[in-house]
This record gives C-alpha cells, sequence and structure tokens, in this order.
C-alpha cells in the first residue's frame, strides 16, 4: 500500500484544537514552537493514530503519501494573501502549530534561501504573475510531476532537497478543482518494463534547476545538474528524483525512457483533493507529486495551503547551513 488515509475522531479534533488554539505565532522561535506543538500532538493524539503518523516517516515500506483528516482550523481566516508570502492579517495560527506538529513527528523543518525566502512555513498560493510558472505559485498550467529538489553547486539535486513535505490545507479551491497527485516510485517500477528501469537507474538526465532558484538568481535560465540518474538505490526501496522545471535525457533511449515514466505517473498516481482540515504528508524520495490546473480569481478566496519541507536530520546538510539561522540553508 502506498496511500495511506488517517481521520482523527471529533473528539480528538476538539482536544487538539484546543491546545492549540492559545499559541502564538511561532515564526520568532520556531524550535519552541515546534516544542509546543509536539507536546500538544502527544497529549491529544491516542497511541494508534500517533503511531500512524511516526510509521510514516520511520520505515522504508511505509506509504509514501498520507492524508491526514478532521484536523483543527483556525475559527477566523483573511483572505487569501496574492503575492505568495504571509498573510499580515492573520490572528490565530492554528494551521501553523498543525502544521509544525505534523513536521515534528517526521522530522526537521528546513528553510532554503531560493524558496520562499527562507522561511520555514511557506504560504502556497495562486500568484498571477506566475499563473503559468512550474511553481507553487501556478494555477493556469498542470504542475508537473515532480520531487521537490534544492539546486545545489556540488551539481547534485537530490542529494540536500527535502525527505518530506506536509501540506496543510487552509482554504479550498472555491470550484473544487485543484487535484494533488502521487506517484510511488514503487507502483511505477511495478509498471514499467525492465529495460526501462535499468536506463532510469543509470546517470543519463540532467535535472534543471527549481523554478524558485532559476528566477532568482539565474533570471529564468536553465541550470542544469550533472548526469544523475532518475531511479537510484534498493530494487525494493527505490528512491526517484524528477524537477518540475525540466529533465534533460542525454541520448535517445534515456529520452524514450523518460517518456515511459511520464505515462506510468499519469497511469498509476493517486488522486487527493484537499480540503480545509486536510494535511497531505509526502514522502520527497519515495514518490513524485504534480497538481492540475485550477480557477484562480485573485479575489481573497483562492486555494491556500501552508508547507514545510523536512529533513530527517539536518547534519547530513550542515554545508549548506546559513550563520543566521540553523534551520535556513543556502
Amino acid at each position: 500500500m502506498t496511500f495511506a488515509d488517517l481521520t482523527l475522531p471529533d473528539g480528538v479534533r476538539d482536544d487538539l484544537a484546543a491546545r492549540l488554539a492559545p499559541l502564538p505565532d511561532p515564526a520568532p522561535d520556531v524550535d519552541a514552537a515546534l516544542t509546543r506543538c509536539l507536546k500538544a500532538f502527544a497529549a491529544a493524539l491516542p497511541a494508534e493514530p500517533l503511531q500512524q503518523l511516526l510509521d510514516f516517516g520511520r520505515h522504508n515500506d511505509a506509504p509514501g503519501l498520507m492524508r491526514v483528516r478532521n484536523l483543527p482550523r483556525d475559527a477566523e481566516l483573511p483572505p487569501t494573501p496574492a503575492d505568495g508570502g504571509p498573510s499580515t492579517a492573520k490572528r490565530s495560527f492554528v494551521a501553523e502549530s498543525v502544521l509544525l506538529g505534523l513536521t515534528g513527528l517526521l522530522g526537521e523543518p528546513i528553510g532554503v534561501l531560493t524558496e520562499k525566502d527562507g522561511r520555514l512555513v511557506h504560504d502556497v498560493v495562486p500568484v498571477r504573475e506566475g499563473e503559468r510558472a512550474q511553481t507553487n505559485q501556478g494555477s493556469a498550467v498542470f504542475l508537473n510531476f515532480h520531487s521537490d529538489i534544492t539546486y545545489d553547486t556540488i551539481g547534485r539535486y537530490d542529494l540536500a532537497n527535502p525527505d518530506f513535505l506536509v501540506l496543510n490545507c487552509l482554504r479550498g479551491a472555491p470550484d473544487d478543482d485543484a487535484v494533488t497527485y502521487y506517484a510511488d516510485a514503487r507502483d511505477l517500477c511495478r509498471r514499467l518494463p525492465g529495460p526501462v528501469v535499468d536506463t532510469l537507474r543509470s546517470p543519463l538526465f540532467r535535472l534543471n534547476a527549481p523554478g524558485s532558484y532559476t528566477r532568482k538568481v539565474a533570471g529564468g535560465a536553465e541550470v542544469l545538474s550533472d548526469p544523475v540518474p532518475i531511479l537510484s538505490g534498493a530494487e525494493r526501496f527505490p528512491e526517484i528524483a524528477v524537477s518540475a522545471n525540466g529533465v534533460r535525457a542525454l541520448t535517445r533511449g534515456a529520452e524514450a525512457a523518460l517518456e515511459a515514466l511520464k505515462e506510468a505517473c499519469r497511469e498509476t498516481a493517486d488522486a487527493v483533493r484537499l480540503q480545509p482540515g486536510h494535511a497531505l504528508l509526502i514522502n520527497n524520495r519515495k514518490g513524485v507529486h504534480a497538481r492540475s490546473t485550477f480557477r484562480a480569481g485573485y479575489d481573497g478566496r483562492d486555494r491556500w495551503l501552508q508547507r514545510t519541507y523536512i529533513r530527517r536530520s539536518l547534519w547530513t546538510v550542515r554545508y549548506r547551513a546559513t550563520a543566521q539561522d540553523r534551520r535556513v540553508h543556502h
């Protein structure tokens, strides 16, 4: 099973909400906020759902995707921010606390300077200027199946990338037309012929740097990785890395394998429509995700998610750490 679904009982939701509602804005001291949120989750959740959440982040054979439903919500929600940044009108922080509580059960939140200016809580909303971009600002184009990767001067974009993402839904798309897709590498490898998998396991591909990096640093130009495989790791537990901004195949055989992979993603993907009170936990190494087009009105009622990037450990990416913030990296 590569997709898990967890619904909290109403009583658990209400207990958790009562614990999270008084908490302050986590931004000034995220470490303290993580402690408070983890304490609230551990106190409110029964052992079984708590273990399901912990096991999602622990085990090789765990699902790559988990939807958690019936989570606490802010009593009042201001208009959806229009610029891709945090809302200055938000007066309560239940959504942020839910996000950080789930994040802390999986690992350590991490920021990247070229993504949301290094913030640890990302507001994922449609932005008019980026509506056709292959980034989280888009809405008018299909956001291709991808991993959330990180530009790295060492030439590998699949090493310092997040291990997990958490998406918490504050406001759904007004027309309920935004669909998140997830294709697990285990399903893809079962679907694809052996020779295609072998090609995808060969260093015959160059990943394009994320749109957030090329937009801010390279003026939108391609910044390609060293040649890398798309699939790697043990046969039972494959890892996948694909960039939304494009993959350049280096041979005709690699190009054909890449097209076969894209088709397999479309055929095997699970589809999820996020609603307020839903969170999506995504293993960023076990699978790739995508997002449909959806209507954006830029009128304060648009879809609004909050997201964290999560590493199991910050130690292995310490070479990227900034002097200003121990959780924010170059």
